[in-house]
């Protein structure tokens, strides 16, 4: 029978250790004729990447040992960081980013004694040569793919090419051997995708101060015999037309996904349209017709362009086409370009994360659901069956303990809707006191144009099995809900997402849903500066959890992050020389007299996106004034934590500052001091 036990009090099985053990999620996946391969996280193993192999037969086996680990740093938020092909002999050939040199190796599994070779020097300049979103070009003996190259000490001393790195090793010690494909001076390129008949190569490129959710462009280019890339024009796109993906279909015609009507869409542009295009004048002259495929859904059928490479589609051979589409929530569906008909893989996944890997008629996707973690799934297009072929989730505990999530849609100010997933406490061993309502954690999400997957997430069972309950926000800005909804932060962060979770938490109350007076916020990243934020201009929360965040817009401004958000304000508060006030005026540093309630902030040392010097700053300016508080900082953790004892340290940590705010007494965690 359940126990009677105040909120927050509850026993639980789901510990920070388990909830640690599972966090991270599948990536990269890609094809090496029939075998599946991917990128796995491990937290037990300094947080590094495994490059997974899964066999015809069906065994699975990580590839490299540790400390080898997959993972590029390009824009910093990385992007594909492997690729692979068949040697003639049908042994793959792999070649893959080594975080900490960041260099790309080739290496061969299947020979005897084989280890990893390097094909890239380091460079002694700033953060030095990264890779990403290759492609093997055996018939050139070369690896083509994404180049990122600091040219000065400042973050943003760097330039963005795609480059043929020679496949033979001789560019390892020299940059010069490293051949340059094209450099028409825009600032962010994605890898080049081939046509069919190896004639033409297509990739997106943008510029600041744009985001690539703001405005890129299709580019394409004609492949030279040496193998450059000449009469690069546009096909696609524009500085308000944000195009996320581009590929090729089997008949030669140019897909791509753009939000021209409003929500992520998949369009094509048939092959006669390219070559009238590109015979009617010079280059830029011209944009050929390009056709909507699964028009008037009002549904993404793409995303924010976080990192390098993401795949939201991905054509079949005998033309149909994988897609990843829906709002808020995502499916995998076979879409035929010809009659629009979509139709969707049947399963309990409601969110598939941008990778997809296709082998006949096979495709496969990394999926999670409510009740399930992230796995790697296959839909057999043929017969409609999808399975579970890697990574499969398993329960740790007894899914009795997993909370059950309700999708809401809160009142904001002047009406506006509000999307969120809403997590009660649950917990089949307990019940509340009669009368008593339980505390709620405000968790806004990082980006901040990003969104909130319908996942099961132990971090967050880890707080509603104690009875504390937990609401992801879904602010204005966020993605999964076309343009317009995307549009509401624009020179309003700090205000719109602000609002909208402290909407939230007051409507929970209102409903009496939530006790209003144990309401805390947490977030990291951009989610990080609307705690922050929350906690200087409103109040509603009794406390907070500031996780690696922006704390001082002007310092972000002016070379305290990295190239790829250095204009990144430019859209979320203003032109720095427009609107010079607001920079001040918004930012939290401003306004630390204003804080009242106890806060916890992490920040990891190596974080070069929201850097430790911001939380410094803050520390420096609460000292003394009576605000309880703590820091805890993690050497070798950058932006988002992947070690296992940091994430455990950081959630037992979190859950001792709402138990002392609350007033609830648990024996189970360390203490968190907080000083004033």
């Amino acid at each position: 029978m359940a126990t009677t036990a105040a909120y927050g009090s509850w026993a639980s099985p789901i510990d920070a250790a388990l909830a640690a053990s599972h966090d991270g999620r599948p990536e990269n996946l890609g094809m090496i004729g029939p075998e599946l391969w991917w990128t796995a996280p491990r937290p037990a193993e300094n947080g590094r990447r495994a490059l997974i192999r899964k066999r015809a037969d069906g065994t699975e086996e990580s590839v490299l040992p540790a400390p080898w680990n997959v993972r590029s740093r390009i824009i910093e938020y990385g992007g594909d960081s492997w690729a692979g092909a068949e040697r003639a002999d049908g042994a793959p050939l792999i070649v893959f980013v080594h975080f900490d040199d960041q260099r790309l190796y080739a290496f061969e599994p299947d020979t005897p004694g084989a280890a990893p070779r390097p094909l890239t020097p380091v460079s002694a300049v700033g953060g030095g040569l990264r890779w990403a979103d290759a492609r093997i070009r055996q018939d050139r003996g070369e690896v083509w793919c994404v180049l990122e190259e600091y040219t000065g000490e400042s973050p943003t001393d760097v330039r963005r090419v795609l480059a043929a790195v020679p496949l033979d090793g001789s560019a390892a010690g020299d940059r010069s051997a490293v051949r340059e494909l094209t450099d028409d001076g825009r600032r962010f390129v994605t890898g080049p995708r081939i046509s069919p008949d190896g004639r033409y190569a297509a990739w997106i490129a943008w510029d600041h101060p744009r985001m690539p959710w703001d405005g890129t462009e299709v580019l394409i280019g004609e492949i030279t015999e040496d193998g450059v890339f000449s009469d690069v024009r546009a096909a696609a796109g524009g500085p308000e037309e944000s195009v996320c993906q581009v590929d090729w279909a089997p008949d030669g015609s140019l897909l791509h996904v753009t939000d021209t009507a409003g929500w992520w869409e998949l369009y094509r542009i048939r092959p006669e349209k390219l070559a009238a295009a590109r015979a009617d004048g010079p280059a830029g002259t011209a944009r050929p017709a390009s056709e909507p495929l699964c028009a008037g859904r009002e549904e993404e059928f793409g995303g924010p362009l976080w990192r390098i490479g993401l795949r939201w589609f991905h054509p079949l051979e005998n033309g149909l086409i994988a897609v990843i589409h829906g709002k808020g929530a995502t499916a995998l569906g076979i879409l035929d370009p010809d009659s629009g008909e979509l139709v969707d893989a049947v399963g309990p996944w409601t969110e598939w994360a941008a990778s997809l890997a296709v082998h006949g008629d096979r495709v496969t996707g990394v999926a999670a659901g409510p009740r399930s973690g992230y796995e790697v799934v296959e839909l057999d297009t043929r017969t409609g069956h999808t399975r579970v072929v890697g990574s499969p989730h398993t329960d740790p505990v007894d899914p009795a303990y997993y909370p059950e999530p309700e999708v809401r849609v809160f009142t904001g100010p002047g009406g506006r809707d509000i999307h969120a997933h809403l997590y009660p406490p649950h917990n089949p061993g307990h019940r509340a006191p009669e009368g008593e309502l339980p505390p709620y954690v405000i968790w806004a999400h990082g980006g901040p144009t990003g969104h909130v997957p319908l996942v099961l997430d132990l971090e967050i069972a880890y707080f509603t099995s104690r009875g504390i309950g937990v609401v992801e926000v879904d602010y204005g800005g966020s993605t999964g809900y076309g343009r317009e909804y995307r549009d509401r932060l624009r020179g309003q962060w700090g205000v719109v997402d602000v609002e909208d979770c402290a909407a939230v938490a007051r409507s929970l109350a209102a409903e009496g849903l939530a006790d209003p007076a144990r309401l805390a916020i947490r977030g990291g990243s951009a989610g990080g500066w609307t705690t922050a934020v929350s906690l200087t201009d409103t109040d509603v929360y009794a406390c907070g959890t500031i996780i690696y965040p922006v704390l001082d817009l002007l310092g972000w401004a002016t070379g305290e992050t990295h190239d790829f958000e250095s204009r990144y304000l430019d859209t979320l508060i203003g032109p720095l020389d427009e609107v010079p006030e607001r920079y001040r005026e918004r930012s939290p540093l401003a306004h630390t007299d204003r804080i009242t309630a106890p806060f916890l902030l992490l920040q990891g040392l190596d974080d070069m996106i929201c850097p430790p010097v911001q939380s410094q700053r803050l520390l420096a300016q609460v000292a003394g004034r009576g605000i309880p508080h703590a820091y805890i900082a993690f050497e070798g953790e950058g932006h988002g934590f992947r070690r296992a004892e940091t994430m455990i340290r950081a959630l037992e940590a979190e859950l001792s500052l709402y138990a002392r705010t609350f007033g609830v007494e648990r024996s189970d965690i360390p203490p968190l001091e907080l000083t004033g």
